[in-house]
């Protein structure tokens, strides 16, 4: 399994001089396992993974919401736009809505130009918890703590895997974070995995004023990392006003412990094999 980060920022795309290092765009990460191509969200950075997956028959995206910063760059992922490529979408839709209509609403005028029904390729599923096949990789999808409804998922293949929780805050309401398993949001997608991609957007001090916003810290991404028991631990969601002298500080902090686990901070170009 080959994962390549594309975009890690959060909430906003952040370009510029001081985010050149971790990058700006927003999360996508293309995944590559057995002739198989998963897009996980498709943040603003999902634009540069078009030419990734030229040339494929088919590619899967999964979303893991439908915040804007996770759905901005569908529009500009060209194999939407030809119809030589299966695109299947995977995400949750709502009590009221399917994800066709909710994901309609920005793919389509005044928002965007083209109409998502439009795009014969296309081909969307509504995402429930529970486990589904893609080829020899097994996905599984559970909904976790973060404002609407918001999914984790967990891919696995020849015994390797990964997990993906980019918007997640299992601290919310617990007394003392972490707590038991069995109460802890997303921990049955991220036990024992290979690579665990997880939010860790604020600070401390900033979590202090941010409570129910959805997001963890950098502290608590650590602690789900070892009560999960993962190999390794990638940094994820930027939040925008954070530049690269900013995050480099925090990860050297971080690595300042022993930890169970390989550290390694959320660069947009960093790939990993597992």
């Amino acid at each position: 399994m080959r994962i390549l980060l594309s975009g890690t920022r959060g909430s906003l795309a952040s370009s510029g001089p001081d985010t050149v290092e971790y990058g700006g765009d927003t999360a996508s990460i293309h995944v590559t396992a057995a002739d198989r191509h998963i897009v996980l969200d498709a943040g603003s950075g999902i634009r540069r993974l078009s030419q990734a997956v030229e040339g494929q028959s088919r590619v899967d995206v999964l979303l893991t919401h439908l915040h804007m910063d996770h759905i901005q760059g569908l529009g500009f992922f060209s194999p939407m736009f030809n119809p030589e490529v299966e695109v299947h979408i995977w995400g949750p839709g709502s009590a009221e809505f399917t994800l066709e209509q909710l994901l309609g609403r920005y793919l389509s005028p005044p928002l965007f130009p083209v109409h998502i029904r439009e795009l014969s390729s296309v081909v969307l599923h509504d995402t429930n918890p529970g486990t589904f096949e893609l080829g020899p990789i097994t996905v599984s999808a559970d909904y976790v703590c973060h404002p609407g409804a918001t999914l984790g998922y967990r891919l696995e293949i020849d015994g390797k895997s990964m997990a993906y929780l980019p918007d997640h805050e299992p601290a919310l309401g617990v007394e003392h974070f972490p707590a038991d398993p069995e109460w802890t949001s997303g921990y049955d997608l991220m036990v024992d995995t290979d690579v665990l991609i997880h939010d860790a957007q604020y600070t401390d001090d900033e979590y202090a004023e941010r409570q129910g916003w959805g997001h963890s810290t950098f502290d608590q991404a650590l602690d789900i990392a070892e009560l999960c028991g993962v190999g390794s631990l990638v940094t994820f969601h930027h939040d925008p006003g954070h530049d690269d002298k900013m995050l480099n500080t925090i990860a050297a902090n971080m690595r300042s412990h022993p930890l169970p686990f390989e550290l390694i901070p959320g660069r947009a170009g960093t790939t990993i094999e597992v």
